[in-house]
């Protein structure tokens, strides 16, 4: 089992910034792709960034050029640094990683973006 604990959502203007932390705990060996997606209200979730399982870098063309993904390797943590928000990136964000054929999802954190 892969416990994931995210942090960092929250309340910010538009043009704001805000970063994201996905800690990885549990069975973590042989972890393969790591990364975030989002759902807003009344829409499917997408993927906004995630590291492929060949370590390739995968991003929405929503948010290419404002968000960036990175991880420390280390610390089990995949980051999610989101720099001049819009009000269409308000949705609750997930963590998403990949052990073999199992996904496994976070909690999701919510990121609100005022006009």
């Amino acid at each position: 089992q892969v416990h994931l604990m995210e942090s960092g959502g929250g309340l910010v203007q538009a043009g704001g910034s805000l970063r994201l932390s996905c800690a990885a705990s549990g069975s973590i060996f042989s972890l393969n792709a790591m990364g975030w997606y989002r759902q807003a209200p009344g829409k499917q979730r997408e993927l906004v960034a995630e590291f492929t399982s060949s370590s390739r870098l995968n991003y929405a063309d929503s948010v290419k050029g404002r968000f960036t993904i990175s991880r420390d390797n280390a610390k089990n943590t995949v980051y999610l640094q989101m720099n001049s928000l819009k009000p269409e990136d308000t949705a609750v964000y997930y963590c998403r990683v990949t052990r073999g054929l199992v996904i496994y999802w976070g909690q999701g954190t919510q990121v609100t973006v005022s006009s």
